[in-house]
């Protein structure tokens, strides 16, 4: 670990003096030069195919709670809720780390609960995110390590063409729930260097589904982040990125636990310097550090009446990356570099067992160290290489090829986990890769297809989770140090275009993956669960890999202008999943789903109805503890008014016709007074308001 920054820091320190000695300071430049930060750029030569952006948080008036819910509203994409906090973005049934997630071109911070209850959406404040960029598969081999797809969020930049003091200042307030958010923001800009600031606090209380039943799901978070940017010559930058989130008092309604605290830090430095010379356009470097503090209880859930529990565990990730984007030849656009993520995590369980298992008293209370973690590590070193050929000026030919070596280690296991597992290190060599080309066939029609190899390693709770319950349904599950790395074999085909008049647009992309070793928890008859003995189900599930597995699908969307200011798009998205093996579908597949929306907008003032329609689900992993859920319909209305330049207005009413419903991709409610084990129902309607002033 220290080996790889040591290098990344030498590297840095090399290049700046380099620079300094060789490119003249330019003191009153009102240019500076663009971090990696931004992926997709607009430029043919440089851009990933296949990806998609969206900006959109200004006209989603409703307070998101937290950076996951940006992803309800884009298509393609559905969210895997286990509460009103910890969230996850799902993306053609990719979920978790089968999705490259990560924060201005490369930053992360792993979650330290099993359950997921502090998934790296929660540790951003979502009004800072200005853009979210997807590239819809393993179509890059420039970001890490890829098998589903990348999702890159990217955060408030300083507005170089305002020097001095700037800011905003922003709040919200929802009816369901009484929850209210508030955010301000401060920024100073000079040619030399710039700084950012914000603070945000958000207080959201439990809601009422469609039914007026109300969902234990209230959360506090008070956030603050600082970026410093200093530009060295017209040419170069760096930038150092801070920020803390603090989640407190977190119910979670499909969880056992709930979370007391959860503290996150995270660091980010940036450089990059261009024009180097006739055939460098440039060099960039980033590391990054970030440290998770997390505490769950049971102390006012139902089981606390026999067992009490409390579980501290905590998570380190750090990373960085180095890039050269050189060009041989004016045709020829090669991105090199190696970049490395190294995760670590630690943490027991603290168990006081005050009944025995007939149910009776105890005299004296038992009380068991269970290890969470069991102190491991996993390290991802990788090397790339991608080329983009411009066969002509409307056609560009990407190929790219990837190689990681991949290391995971258990430090201090539990003597069951030992006994039945071989604990030497584990090594896996990753080969991915990808090939591509996007053809302009017109001003107004582009074509693209692409192969993408994207290979993932068993994740930290595939290989060594030791009698968790970390999955959907009520099963034990059991890490397996020996898994295969899994495979994508994605082949995709899209296309976007739009009339001459620009008044007609449409876009399109199908897709098949075929996979390889692909990693589920499957039933084990000769393991009996550990933790409650004589309680149901009574055997565990271990970690495998599936020998015959696919995924297939579409998106596909319209949009149509007409009398100059309004609009009517309608976009749907659908995949479905085969496990071969077990004869069902793959687990967290979502259903079909549509929208469509009737919108006005103009310069002062903008209004939007949306309808939304999701299909029955009956393709399910009854092997997961899957069961089928009701197609359901709501709408949603939105609009905003601009009473003055700086000052803008938006209130919404979300789930107008209050429809008592639940995602397919819900947990169940766990651990609960007066609920079953039934998947958790979305919120009722839900009325909003928010206000922001810029200065």
């Amino acid at each position: 670990m220290k080996n790889i920054y040591t290098v990344l820091l030498c590297t840095l320190v090399s290049v700046l003096a380099f620079s300094q000695e060789t490119k003249p300071v330019v003191t009153d430049s009102t240019e500076t030069v663009k971090l990696d930060e931004v992926i997709v750029t607009g430029n043919i030569k440089t851009d990933p195919i296949l990806t998609k952006v969206t900006n959109n948080y200004d006209e989603n008036v409703v307070q998101p709670k937290n950076v996951a819910d940006l992803f309800n509203d884009i298509n393609g994409f559905s969210v895997i809720k286990r509460g009103n906090y910890a969230i996850d973005p799902s993306f053609r049934a990719s979920q978790y780390e089968q999705l490259n997630v990560q924060y201005d071109g490369g930053t992360k911070a792993m979650h330290a609960c099993p359950n997921r209850m502090d998934p790296i959406t929660t540790h951003v404040i979502p009004e800072e995110i200005v853009r979210i960029e997807i590239i819809k598969g393993p179509y890059t081999v420039r970001y890490g390590a890829t098998f589903g797809g990348v999702i890159n969020m990217v955060t408030q930049k300083p507005n170089y063409m305002d020097k001095g003091i700037h800011g905003k200042v922003s709040g919200g307030y929802e009816t369901n729930g009484n929850s209210y958010t508030s955010m301000f923001q401060l920024q100073y800009i000079e040619d030399k260097y710039d700084v950012v600031g914000n603070f945000g606090y958000r207080n959201f209380g439990n809601y009422e589904d469609g039914n007026s039943v109300e969902i234990p799901s209230s959360f506090k978070s008070t956030d603050y982040g600082v970026k410093f940017g200093y530009n060295f010559t017209d040419n170069q930058r760096l930038q150092a990125h801070w920020r803390q989130s603090f989640g407190r008092d977190v119910l979670h309604s499909a969880l056992p636990m709930d979370t007391d605290y959860d503290n996150s830090s995270i660091l980010s430095l940036d450089y990059k310097i261009t024009d180097l010379g006739e055939n460098i356009n440039s060099f960039s470097a980033k590391a990054y550090y970030s440290y998770v503090d997390h505490l769950m209880t049971n102390f006012d859930r139902p089981s606390f009446n026999s067992t009490a529990a409390e579980s501290g565990v905590d998570a380190t990730t750090i990373g960085g990356k180095i890039e050269l984007n050189w060009q041989p030849f004016n045709a020829l656009n090669v991105f090199s570099g190696l970049d490395a993520m190294l995760v670590a995590r630690d943490g027991n369980r603290i168990r006081t067992v005050k009944k025995n298992m007939m149910g009776m008293p105890l005299d004296n209370p038992i009380i068991f160290n269970d290890k969470v973690w069991q102190d491991s590590n996993i390290n991802d070193f990788g090397v790339f290489t991608e080329v983009k050929w411009a066969l002509n000026s409307s056609t560009i030919l990407t190929a790219g090829v990837r190689y990681d070596l991949v290391t995971s280690s258990i430090n201090d296991p539990e003597l069951d986990f030992a006994k039945r597992y071989d604990l030497e290190d584990k090594t896996d060599h990753n080969v991915s890769g990808t090939v591509s080309v996007k053809k302009v066939v017109s001003n107004n029609f582009t074509l693209e297809a692409a192969y993408g190899r994207g290979v993932r390693s068993a994740n930290m709770i595939e290989r060594y989770i030791n009698h968790f319950n970390v999955g959907q349904d009520p099963y034990e599950y059991l890490g397996n140090p020996n898994l295969k790395p899994e495979v994508n074999n994605q082949f995709e085909i899209g296309f976007n275009g739009k009339n001459a008049l620009k008044s007609f647009n449409y876009s399109a992309s199908f897709y098949y993956s075929k996979f390889e070793n692909y990693i589920v928890g499957v039933i084990d008859p000769t393991i009996n669960r550990k933790y409650m003995p004589m309680a149901e189900p009574k055997y565990v599930k271990v970690f495998e890999n599936l020998n015959d597995a696919y995924k297939t699908g579409f998106e596909v969307m319209t949009q149509v202008s007409f009398l100059n200011n309004y609009f009517f798009k309608a976009e749907a998205a659908y995949v479905y999943t085969k496990n071969n093996d077990f004869g069902e579908s793959l687990p967290l597949t979502p259903p079909f789903n549509a929208a469509f929306t009737l919108g006005l907008k103009r310069d002062k003032y903008w209004a939007n109805l949306r309808f939304n329609v999701t299909s029955k689900q009956d393709n399910i992993a009854e092997s997961f503890g899957e069961t089928s859920t009701e197609g359901y319909q709501t709408v949603d209305v939105r609009m905003g008014v601009k009473p003055l330049t700086n000052f803008s207005i938006g209130i919404a009413a979300l789930n107008l016709f209050d429809e008592a419903y639940n995602n397919h991709l819900n947990f169940s409610f766990t651990n609960q007074e007066d609920f079953g084990r039934t998947p958790i129902t979305e919120p009722g309607r839900n009325f909003s308001v928010f206000v922001q002033y810029e200065f």
